[in-house]
């Protein structure tokens, strides 16, 4: 019998995240996750008068695929995807897996070579389609989250069907509070970062585009970031967990770059391309069910009391002209938990120890259970 939550989330999706209309034609893309999500989200779009199209897929078969990869190979597959995705309305992936580092024995640059490949169709996704992107519970991300297997799917399902709505007002509040902002300026253990936002447009998300959501995300103006961050949480990215990385920023540029292990390894991420050095987006995670990291993006980039610092890509929907193959949601919690820290907008204090000092800005909080 399918788990009613299951429904629900596969509704969700459709109504509040994508708003699928009639006679569109929807894009389910999923990746080692159960049939039951997979036909609930079928039924979904029939119910909405819309065209269910499926992709499954398996990480350990990319895997495969990715460590063998020429040009000529991922040419074609990158014209073929890039057509399948122009006839889309809507984008809905379901991303599974049982191994956050499946994709760690590809060699870099067969990384690089189908990340040049499939940017196009990337980028067509999230400029040209609705979608929605998301993670689906299994005993390895109970594992990664130090909980039960019980446990963190009655987490999961708290996260992902948030009342978006309610949190929305807090979101807007804080976006308007942004978008009235030049200079940022972060402290914490480790950092002392300053930039600007100046003219910059701020975003709430809530439930549109990730499940689970809660983040406000803007730009810093390309050129201005100075100082020196430590992230706080740990990462994985390219299939390589990162722990304890900071960064040195001059005018915008990452000058330096280090870790708490393989700093080749980053140093190389980070070479990808110019734009790599430079940052594409910064954001304030607010989603009060979300409190520890667990090397998970969509889940660790809304932590309540945290912000994200992006190498790599801008958004075009707020974009300060950066551009590069990555994207790498790089994130700093600054509760009081994980060492502290203030956040001030034009010297006014905004966030102390992950606290809004706002009271409107209070469902914004982390949760306490």
């Amino acid at each position: 019998m399918t788990d009613p939550r299951t429904t629900q989330l596969a509704q969700s999706l459709i109504r509040h995240s994508c708003c699928v209309q009639p006679g569109e034609h929807v894009l389910l893309e999923i990746i080692d996750a159960p049939d039951e999500i997979t036909i609930e989200l079928i039924r979904a779009v029939r119910a909405a008068g819309a065209y269910p199209h499926v992709n499954l897929r398996h990480a350990r078969v990319t895997r495969e695929m990715f460590a063998g990869a020429t040009d000529a190979q991922y040419e074609s597959i990158a014209a073929f995807e890039l057509a399948e995705m122009k006839a889309m309305d809507a984008y809905i992936a379901i991303r599974g897996g049982y191994n956050s580092f499946e994709l760690s024995s590809v060699p870099a640059e067969k990384m690089k070579l189908t990340q040049k490949h499939l940017r196009a169709v990337h980028n067509q996704r999230v400029c040209r389609t609705k979608w929605c992107v998301l993670r689906w519970p299994n005993p390895a991300m109970a594992q990664g989250a130090g909980m039960s297997t019980e446990a963190f799917e009655d987490f999961y399902f708290r996260c992902c069907l948030a009342d978006y709505d309610k949190l929305k007002v807090a979101m807007d509040r804080l976006a308007e509070r942004m978008m009235r902002t030049d200079r940022v300026h972060i402290v914490g253990p480790g950092t002392d970062l300053s930039f600007s936002i100046k003219g910059m447009p701020a975003i709430p998300c809530a439930g549109e585009l990730n499940i689970p959501d809660g983040e406000v995300f803007t730009a810093p103006v390309r050129d201005s970031v100075n100082g020196t961050i430590f992230y706080t949480a740990p990462t994985v990215y390219q299939g390589i967990p990162f722990d304890g990385i900071r960064l040195r920023f001059c005018n915008g540029k990452i000058v330096e770059a280090s870790c708490n292990g393989d700093s080749e390894a980053l140093n190389k991420i980070l070479d990808t391309d110019e734009g790599s050095r430079f940052i594409g987006e910064f954001a304030l995670g607010v989603n009060p069910e979300v409190l520890q990291p667990m090397r998970d993006i969509l889940f660790d980039e809304k932590i309540a009391g945290s912000f994200h610092f992006t190498p790599g890509q801008a958004y075009e929907n707020c974009d300060n002209g950066n551009r590069s193959q990555v994207h790498w949601d790089l994130v700093c919690i600054q509760r009081k938990d994980y060492g502290g820290g203030e956040m001030y907008f034009d010297d006014e204090l905004v966030r102390r120890d992950g606290i809004f000092v706002d009271p409107e800005l209070s469902i914004l909080n982390p949760a306490v259970h």
